[in-house]
């Protein structure tokens, strides 16, 4: 479904939690993921999420849907009390956790991902997945720093 795209959020994901680097992020979203392969697969094996980009460790910039077209990133949510961000928001996961500093260079990404984004979309705010579900998910975490982020439209 096509709707006005007027929100970012941002994510992190590690697969394996906290490790970084290699496949398995991509084979995720991509629904190539061997669930053998590591022992916490098996907790992840039926969901069904998809966000529009991955910011990666060094930087790299890999799109899995288009902005045009919903992406499930965003699960039970709301903004400004809209429900359902996934109808109005664009999706970004770094590659990361709460609980390690994200790279410069991840930094740098997105904030030419949102000068970019912002040219094209009415975006009124760029959040964190904690604050559209609280209390029921914590990225990007508390060691994202927001004052890195080149947007006066931070929460």
């Amino acid at each position: 479904k096509n709707s006005i795209i007027s929100l970012l959020v941002i994510h992190n994901i590690s697969l394996p939690p906290n490790k970084y680097g290699g496949k398995y992020i991509e084979q995720f979203f991509t629904n190539q993921l061997d669930f053998s392969e590591d022992p916490y697969f098996q907790k992840i094996k039926n969901l069904k999420v998809s966000p529009h980009f991955v910011i990666n460790r060094v930087g790299r910039l890999i799109q899995f849907v288009s902005c045009r077209d919903r992406a499930w990133h965003a699960g039970t949510s709301e903004w400004r009390g809209e429900k359902k961000c996934n109808d109005y928001s664009i999706g970004i996961e770094l590659e990361g956790s709460d609980h390690i500093k994200y790279t410069k260079l991840q930094y740098k990404k997105l904030n030419q991902l949102i000068d970019c984004l912002t040219a094209k979309y009415d975006i009124k705010d760029v959040v964190g997945h904690c604050n559209i579900a609280p209390g029921r998910k914590t990225d990007p975490g508390p060691l994202f720093n927001w004052d890195l982020i080149n947007t006066g439209k931070n929460t």
